[in-house]
């Protein structure tokens, strides 16, 4: 689950910090503007275990290193042990517990919801945590995603605890290095929020393909599930505006804005769809404040390195690249296209440094064979002639 003046969307995945009181939903929705969901969009069906993860459950080796190593590690090990589920870690789509388990593959919240309902049916409490980070910032066409980052902590069964101070009782499970959350605050969160996070990411990712009924209706059951979660109230108003309800989405944007008048990603979508609705001195007061909070944006240097890639000019490519890669050393895109400005520039060995970054921190299976593909052709230019 991570601005301004260029951006067309955004979309805020990340919980907030705070938790501010929440709006009222109950002028919100507009159903009649939207056709029903192509899909079932149930509560049930998120933590909901199969008949193919009960049989992983009982089956003798999972058995058998639960009673080894106790309920808490047999069962994280039954799961991420690279010899036995060989999960795979995906970042293009959101997927229920029993999805993820059946693809063997998902993002973070997917595996945090899969993990979850493996130990409650070991009936293993679960708690959730949300780790208060910088966001992560992505993009896909016009849409920018900011993200944040969740993980779960296992207890015991009551009748495992020897003792009222047995600490060795919990366990968190977290997909992200231990470096790279070392010393960040972290705040517990409920079920139901998580809940909403999973059906705001299904909105978002349905925003992504163009589905915009099945948006609305997975960002309206979001909203139903925890109505504190302010991130969803912002995908709404980006349906709404998606969908031409330029009236809706403005309301729904103030909504948010009320209880968060310094929130940066409601605050440029709401500047959008002024523009649309003719306000404009109005928006150009609310982008005044926007600049005074957040002088460069998400991607901007980005934008203009492309800019500059398609006007040939590879050296300043390479600058604006660069200074994306200071905020965000990691995200690949921008790694990637790094070594394409290299590339441009005969500079082959860097490109094929940042190209090697870009593969090893790819979130797809489509971006990775791309990167190593590229890097194999880098590789090919750089391979000496034998001479007989």
């Amino acid at each position: 689950m991570k601005n301004w003046v260029i951006l067309p969307i955004c979309i805020m995945l990340a919980a907030c910090a705070t938790t501010p009181q929440a709006p009222r939903a109950d002028h919100l929705f507009n159903d009649q503007l939207f056709s029903a969901p192509s899909q079932r969009i149930s509560v049930d069906d998120v933590f909901a275990v199969s008949p193919a993860m009960k049989q992983y459950l009982s089956s003798a080796e999972t058995v058998h290193q639960m009673r080894t190593n106790g309920m808490q590690q047999g069962l994280f090990d039954a799961l991420y042990s690279k010899s036995q589920l060989k999960l795979d870690y995906n970042s293009e789509s959101t997927r229920n517990a029993a999805q993820t388990f059946a693809a063997r593959s998902g993002n973070c919240l997917s595996l945090v919801i899969m993990t979850a309902a493996f130990a409650k049916e070991l009936g293993l409490p679960v708690s959730y945590q949300r780790i208060l980070m910088d966001q992560a910032w992505s993009r896909n066409d016009d849409l920018y995603f900011a993200s944040g980052h969740v993980n779960l902590i296992l207890g015991k069964k009551a009748s495992a605890i020897r003792t009222p101070f047995d600490h060795s009782r919990l366990m968190t499970i977290d997909f992200l290095p231990p470096e790279d959350t070392d010393g960040q605050r972290r705040l517990e969160i409920d079920e139901h929020t998580i809940v909403a996070m999973y059906m705001n990411n299904r909105a978002a990712e349905a925003l992504a393909l163009h589905q915009l009924d099945d948006a609305y209706w997975w960002v309206r059951e979001a909203i139903r599930q925890d109505a504190g979660f302010l991130a969803s109230y912002n995908t709404l108003g980006v349906v709404y505006r998606r969908h031409g309800n330029l009236q809706d989405a403005e309301h729904t944007f103030r909504l948010v804005s009320e209880r968060e008048p310094d929130n940066t990603v409601v605050m440029f979508n709401l500047i959008g769809v002024l523009n649309d609705l003719g306000k404009s001195a109005e928006s150009k007061n609310l982008a005044a404040k926007l600049a005074q909070l957040q002088p460069e944006a998400p991607f901007q240097a980005f934008n203009l390195g492309m800019a500059a890639m398609r006007a040939g000019d590879f050296k300043t490519a390479k600058l604006q690249f660069s200074r994306e890669i200071a905020r965000d050393p990691y995200y690949h895109e921008f790694q990637y296209w790094l070594g394409i400005a290299c590339l441009r520039l005969g500079e082959t060995d860097q490109a094929a440094k940042h190209l090697s970054i870009a593969m090893e921190n790819s979130t797809t299976r489509g971006d990775h064979d791309l990167y190593a593909a590229k890097l194999d052709r880098i590789k090919s230019y750089r391979s000496p002639l034998l001479v007989h």
